[in-house]
């Protein structure tokens, strides 16, 4: 008999620990968000993934989500003997017991049979964006730790309710098309697959599964902190389902914003080889006579960062959206007036010559921090005193998405 029955309901979360349901077919709604998840459907889940590489590092916070993943990861792969897991906890240091619960996440994976590391976010803390910056540092040792063992996938635990409320937190911001299609189920960084099976999962769902098996997993206070805005949007998550707003129809909306995005940045790029008259060491010339005439302002944009993208490579640095929009505007304006323009944007200069050409190439490293007189350098305003709009906080993107 497999550790996972196949019969038997999990129990209902408590209020805040997922989304709800709509009122219509209430209670078969909540039957099928509440269900725990059996061998087999763990299987249909992983295997694809667990059959694609010999080695794999999965990323185990110890909240019911990442158990539940490796629990399932471990008795899917068993099964087929398919791939060496590998499960990795970080001790962000932010909490006086993060480090004894870290362990503790160790001591389950063992029980299971997966190899087991606590990677630390060593330093000083930042004062400001916690959350924001501790996502980074996260990922930056997780990837480190997976080319470490040699793991070709990354593989998190994100559901449907993280997913509904990244749509949301994106709109927010304004963001972009790229943006509202919100987390994928696969992505690429660097040449490491980062894989996200239980995206179309309630976690509720998880949850169950866990409290089903007696699964024992960490409780993160912080995912009902009210200073985070994660946390704050959970807590809408009652009124807007009401409203219609449900966790699987933003996640619709999310799928259906990745495929237009898809669509859009195969057009861009097919129209940046186009539009591209120069590209060499020294940057590269776009033809503002084939794009601002022929092309909409939404297509020009896109062709704008995939050049963008090709000057800086791994010297890219964010860029805000309104930025972007706001440097289009003024190519515009000077190509209808035929009028140079020169601006930096993303790491990169560019300079308009008030005909055909837009030359793009990628700026210099400058020195922080302004000069005293005397020649002594007075430090640059910590970000934390720097004061942004509302509605560009958090707004940045990656050259290679509208967000």
């Amino acid at each position: 008999m497999s550790e996972l029955s196949k019969a038997g309901k999990g129990r209902k979360a408590t209020a805040g620990e997922t989304w709800p349901a709509t009122a219509d077919n209430a209670s078969n709604r909540h039957e099928a968000r509440h269900r725990q998840i059996d061998l087999d459907e763990a299987r249909a889940l992983l295997l694809p993934l667990l059959g694609s590489a010999p080695r794999i590092l999965l990323a185990v916070s110890g909240g019911p989500d990442s158990i539940a993943l490796m629990r399932l990861s471990s008795l899917a792969a068993k099964v087929e003997s398919v791939t060496e897991l590998h499960a990795a906890t970080v001790d962000h240091g932010l909490r006086e017991n993060s480090r004894t619960e870290a362990e503790r996440v160790g001591a389950w994976a063992r029980e299971c049979g997966v190899a087991h590391t606590v990677l630390s976010w060593e330093g000083r803390k930042p004062s400001a964006r916690i959350q924001e910056r501790a996502r980074s540092a996260r990922y930056a040792l997780l990837d480190a730790r997976a080319r470490e063992i040699g793991a070709t996938h990354l593989i998190t635990a994100h559901t449907l309710d993280d997913q509904a409320e990244t749509v949301l937190m994106r709109m927010a911001r304004g963001s972009g098309i790229a943006g509202l299609a919100g987390m994928r189920a696969f992505s690429e960084r660097r040449g490491l697959v980062h894989a996200r099976p239980f995206l179309g999962v309630p976690k509720a769902r998880l949850l169950a599964t866990c409290r089903a098996h007696r699964w024992p997993f960490v409780d993160d206070p912080s995912n009902q902190d009210p200073r985070f805005a994660r946390a704050r949007w959970r807590r809408l998550a009652p009124a807007l389902a009401r409203e219609g707003l449900t966790a699987e129809r933003l996640a619709k909306l999310a799928e259906r914003a990745a495929s237009a995005e898809e669509a859009l940045h195969l057009k861009a790029e097919a129209a940046f080889t186009a539009a591209c008259i120069e590209d060499g060491d020294d940057g590269l010339i776009l033809d503002m006579e084939r794009i601002v005439p022929r092309e909409p302002r939404e297509m020009t944009l896109r062709i704008l960062l995939q050049a963008l993208r090709r000057v800086t490579g791994e010297h890219a640095s964010p860029i805000r959206l309104e930025r972007a929009e706001a440097f289009l505007d003024a190519l515009s304006t000077a190509f209808r007036a035929r009028k140079t323009l020169k601006r930096t944007l993303g790491g990169a200069l560019l300079a308009y010559d008030g005909a055909q050409g837009l030359r793009l190439r990628r700026e210099a490293e400058r020195r922080r921090g302004r000069k005293r007189e005397g020649g002594v350098p007075k430090p640059a305003l910590p970000a934390r005193c720097r004061k942004a709009s509302q509605a560009n906080q958090g707004n940045s993107i990656a050259l290679s998405a509208l967000v």
